[in-house]
């Protein structure tokens, strides 16, 4: 019966990510101890005072629907945090929440892509993204950034792809699979060549803002000559470890936000009253939390780069923000163990899932073939013996 599916979805790639995750959960039921690095979540729980406004929440009876765009008490948190953390002047008319800052990005690219448009993603680039053009009819245009430069595209490369149709660039930072930072200099380089294209927007996928080691968040919409073309995508799901809580905004300029929110309405509503509130509390709350989890996970950073750089045939880069490190691993191409081949980076993958029993994400799922991606969102102890694990596999291919 699946020639009966639309051809839209036929045509979405499953989620490298999530499937992997789930085979490491289903090796896990059958009594394997694995390791899973494959999933982009923090391992904190959610700080005690956003719980407990939580509560308070259900105790006042916050049980009935919520405005589409989101609680204006929320919407104005927020303006208060970009105003507060970024120099940025938002109105709460331009925040729309949704029910996770996946969600909030999929709402922006639907609203602003027409099929037959241009989408510019730099590569390596997180897994949703193709698949959200894709599902405007959209092309997406990917612009490959090796761990030479540091997974980061230049402004000459971003000149070189824009076309008469580009509607659109994607652009994270700090990156999920990579880690990489892009710095003001550079920030402003590509907003110079932003500029000279009225009709190019960007969506600036901040989702990792709060997880940076090299000092202040820099943003894309800081560049007053760009700034009216400007999509930020954040939410509290890494800096306060509310993944669960599936909260997450676009903060845009007024057209573009009224143009989501109308797209939403028809098609979710508004976002969990519960959780609203919880975000409230986490942006209105104190902040010592989230500098905890970003210590936290600077020195897992240091201790998994540091662990990986002893194992002979990996190639890795420092990453400077969110919690991921993702190396090149084409070395052991053509290698093997057994009946077992690695030809690409998903047959190494496999087999680091299969030998080793850690769960990786093949870089082929992010766009970048020839690299893995390892979340060190866990504990020390984890990090230490998935190195130990990986680092025995890999010295019995041969």
């Amino acid at each position: 019966m699946t020639q009966h599916i639309s051809s839209r979805v036929r045509a979405l790639a499953p989620s490298a990510t999530l499937a992997m995750s789930q085979m490491s959960a289903e090796l896990k039921a059958q009594g394997i101890d694995v390791i899973n690095l494959s999933v982009g979540e923090p391992d904190f729980f959610t700080p005690e005072h956003i719980k407990q406004a939580a509560h308070r929440a259900i105790d006042d009876n916050f049980s009935f629907y919520t405005p589409v765009p989101g609680y204006l008490s929320l919407r104005k948190a927020i303006c208060e945090k970009l105003l507060r953390e970024n120099d940025l002047e938002f109105t709460p008319e331009q925040i729309v929440v949704g029910n996770g800052a996946k969600h909030a990005l999929c709402n922006t690219v639907m609203a602003l892509v027409n099929p037959g448009d241009e989408v510019i993603i730099p590569t390596p680039a997180w897994v949703s993204y193709v698949q959200m053009v894709n599902l405007t009819g959209g092309v997406s245009v990917t612009v490959p950034a090796g761990i030479e430069q540091d997974f980061k595209i230049t402004a000459a490369q971003l000149e070189q792809a824009i076309t008469p149709k580009t509607r659109l660039i994607i652009l994270c930072s700090p990156s999920n699979p990579t880690g990489s930072v892009y710095s003001h200099d550079e920030l402003k380089a590509l907003a110079n060549v932003i500029a000279q294209h009225d009709n190019v927007f960007v969506i600036a996928d901040e989702i990792y803002e709060h997880i940076n080691y090299v000092g202040r968040h820099e943003s894309l919409a800081q560049f007053s000559e760009i700034r009216d073309r400007v999509a930020i995508i954040n939410g509290v799901s890494k800096a306060y470890a509310m993944t669960g809580w599936r909260i997450g905004y676009v903060a845009a300029p007024l057209w573009l936000a009224k143009a989501v929110s109308k797209l939403q309405g028809q098609y979710t509503s508004g976002a969990s009253s519960i959780a609203q509130k919880a975000a409230e509390a986490a942006y209105n709350g104190p902040q010592e939390c989230v500098e905890t989890m970003r210590q936290a996970f600077l020195r897992r950073r240091d201790l998994i780069v540091g662990m990986l750089r002893e194992i002979p045939g990996l190639k890795v880069n420092v990453p400077h923000g969110a919690f991921y490190v993702f190396p090149e691993v084409s070395a052991f191409f053509g290698l093997r163990h057994g009946d077992t081949i690695i030809n690409n980076d998903t047959d190494l993958a496999m087999y680091l899932l299969r030998q080793a029993h850690v769960a990786t994400v093949s870089g082929e799922a992010f766009c970048a073939p020839g690299y893995i991606r390892l979340s060190y969102a866990t504990s020390d102890d984890n990090l230490i013996q998935a190195a130990e694990r990986i680092k025995a596999a890999l010295a019995q291919l041969a």
